[in-house]
Parts: structure tokens; sequence; C-alpha cells
């Protein structure tokens, strides 16, 4: 709860351009009370392994968040997403964090797979994606509905734990 106000910081200065991709993220963060009820839901959904978020930080700073969502525990598998603080970009932040959080999921939450569903003109996530040994699995068709509402196309990418 101590990060509400560094949690919100971040997203407000990227809010413009995280928006599309993270519509519930932005709209969850309005004010630092806003921030502190998502805090405390993140909290419980962790406490109860049905999602975990991992900030990036440096001193009291949050540079970036990667989210572990949609979890099938009798796969098992999950989702990850990810974004980073407009000034730490390309500098392979995201890159080395998600290298970690990879080896988590397969070592110690023993996941089978771990899969990212990222927006087609995305190309720099999508880079990152294949630079921590994920392969691209298809094109899901109108599979994520960004903050105007409209359907986008994603790229499904994936990596099973014997591949790492």
């Amino acid at each position: 709860m101590e990060d509400a106000v560094a949690y919100f910081t971040l997203v407000d200065k990227n809010r413009s351009r995280i928006a599309t991709y993270f519509p519930t993220t932005v709209t969850s963060t309005k004010s630092i009370d806003d921030t502190a009820a998502l805090i405390h839901l993140k909290i419980r959904k962790a406490e109860k392994e049905e999602a975990f978020t991992f900030l990036i930080t440096e001193k009291e700073n949050i540079l970036g968040v990667i989210f572990l969502k949609e979890i099938d525990w009798n796969i098992p598998k999950c989702e990850l997403g990810f974004f980073i603080d407009r000034d730490h970009e390309g500098k392979g932040i995201i890159t080395g964090c998600l290298n970690l959080i990879v080896r988590y999921c397969f070592d110690e939450l023993k996941m089978q797979k771990i899969f990212m569903r990222i927006p087609v003109d995305n190309t720099a996530s999508r880079r990152v994606a294949e630079k921590n040994g994920f392969r691209q699995e298809g094109i899901l068709k109108n599979d994520f509905k960004i903050d105007t509402g409209e359907l986008i196309d994603v790229v499904y990418y994936g990596l099973v734990g014997s591949n790492i």
C-alpha cells in the first residue's frame, strides 16, 4: 500500500500512451485513493494466487510493471503483460526483468506455459517477447478491446517450460 503514490505517478505520467492497451489500469488509477484501492485488490488476488503484479523499482520510483494474469492452475499456464515508463524505454530494463519473471513462473510457480497477447502494431513489445524466447503461435483476430471499445488483433506468443 505504501506504493500507491509512486504507482499513481507512473500511470499518470504515462496515462495517454498506455490507455489503449491498459484501459483497466488507467481507469482504476484516477486518484491516489483509486490507486490504493487497486493495489488492495491486487494484493487480494495475489493472496488467492489469481494474479500477481511485479513492480520494477529504482529507489522510491516505480519504472514499470509486469502483470502475471489469466492464471489457469489446471494446465498450469499464465499470461504476462507489461509496461515501462517512457523515460526508461529501450534500455533493456523490461527485457531483463521479464527474464526473471519467466524463470520465477517456471521454477517457483511450476507453470508449463506462459503466453502473451501483444497488439500486432506494438513492435517494441513483440521484440521484448522474442528476446525472452517467446515464439509467435498465431494472430488472434478481434481478441482485445482497447480503450475506445474497438476490437484489435493480437499476436499470440507462447513459451513452454522445456524451451527455456
